[in-house]
C-alpha cells in the first residue's frame, strides 16, 4: 500500500532548501499539495532549486536573528499562515580531531545547525501558536507541525565530528524542550535522525571516511533522501498527531537507542 498524505491548504517553510535534502523534502511536501517557500542562504542555489521545483522561496541567513525574524513575519504575512517548518538546514564542519580543529569552524556549526535550527523555530513558533487550530485526529486542536533534521551523529557521536555530533545533539534536545512549552498549543514538533544521505555534505568527505561510515551502518548503505522525505511528510501530516517530542531514526540499523 503506498501510504499518501494530504497537505493541501497547507504552507510549509523549509530551511536548507537549495541542498539536495531541503529539495527533497519541499518536493514531497509539494507533491502532497502543500505550498513550500524555500528559506537558503545561497543565491545560486536557491535559484536552481526553485527552477527546479517551482515553488516559493526567499534568501536568509539564518544565523542573523534580525534576518530571520523579517523573513518570518513577511511569510505569514504573505502565505496568512505557516503550518510547516521543517529545520533542514545544516553544515558539517571540518572532519578533524578536536584538537586540531579551528575553534572558529566548530563555532560556525554550532551558529547554522543549533543557533540557526533555535532561530527560526523561536520566530516560526511564536507566531504558529497564534493561528487558528484545525481538528486533529479525535477532534484535538492542531495549529502546526515543526521538524527537525538532527542526525544519528547527535545520537553517538562519531570521531573527528565533533562539532556536527555537538550541535545535532543539541538539535534533539532542543526538539524534546520545545515539543513540551507547545503541547497544549497543538504544535507537534519531532526530528528525524537519518545516517549519512547522498548529499553534496557527503560529497565532502574522503572514500575512507565514506567507508568507515558505510561499515557502521548494518544495511550497508546511505539512507535514500526520498526515504527522509516521505518520514517528515508523516510527521507534517495531520497523521502525527500525539509523537510530540518523539525522535525518528533513519539510520538503517545503527541507532543503539
Amino acid at each position: 500500500m503506498d501510504a499518501r498524505y494530504d497537505l493541501a491548504g497547507r504552507t510549509a517553510i523549509v530551511t536548507g532548501g537549495a541542498g539536495g535534502l531541503g529539495r527533497g523534502i519541499a518536493r514531497a511536501l509539494r507533491d502532497a499539495g502543500a505550498a513550500v517557500e524555500l528559506w537558503d542562504a545561497d543565491p545560486d542555489g536557491l535559484a536552481e532549486a526553485v527552477a527546479e521545483l517551482g515553488v516559493a522561496w526567499r534568501r536568509v541567513d539564518i544565523t542573523e536573528p534580525g534576518l530571520v525574524e523579517a523573513a518570518a513575519a513577511a511569510a505569514f504575512a504573505e502565505h496568512g499562515r505557516i503550518d510547516i517548518l521543517v529545520n533542514n538546514a545544516g553544515i558539517l564542519g571540518e572532519v578533524k580531531p578536536i584538537w586540531e580543529t579551528d575553534p572558529r569552524n566548530f563555532e560556525a556549526v554550532l551558529r547554522v545547525n543549533l543557533f540557526g535550527t533555535y532561530l527560526v523555530s523561536r520566530a516560526v513558533i511564536g507566531r504558529m501558536r497564534e493561528l487558528r487550530s484545525r481538528a486533529g485526529i479525535g477532534g484535538h486542536p492542531l495549529r502546526g507541525h515543526v521538524v527537525n533534521i538532527a542526525s544519528i551523529q547527535g545520537k553517538e557521536g562519531m570521531a573527528r565530528a565533533g562539532a556536527y555530533s555537538a550541535s545535532k545533539a543539541g538539535v534533539i534536545a532542543l526538539t524534546k524542550s520545545m515539543a513540551k512549552e507547545t503541547a497544549r498549543d497543538g504544535i507537534v514538533v519531532t526530528a528525524v535522525t537519518p545516517a549519512a544521505a547522498e548529499t553534496a555534505m557527503a560529497k565532502q568527505i574522503t572514500a575512507e571516511r565514506r567507508a568507515d561510515i558505510l561499515s557502521r551502518i548494518p544495511m550497508g548503505r546511505f539512507v535514500e533522501i526520498e526515504e527522509v522525505a516521505r518520514m517528515v511528510l508523516w510527521l507534517a501530516s495531520g497523521e502525527c498527531s500525539f509523537s510530540t517530542g518523539g525522535i525518528f531514526d533513519l539510520s538503517g540499523g545503527r541507532a543503539t537507542y
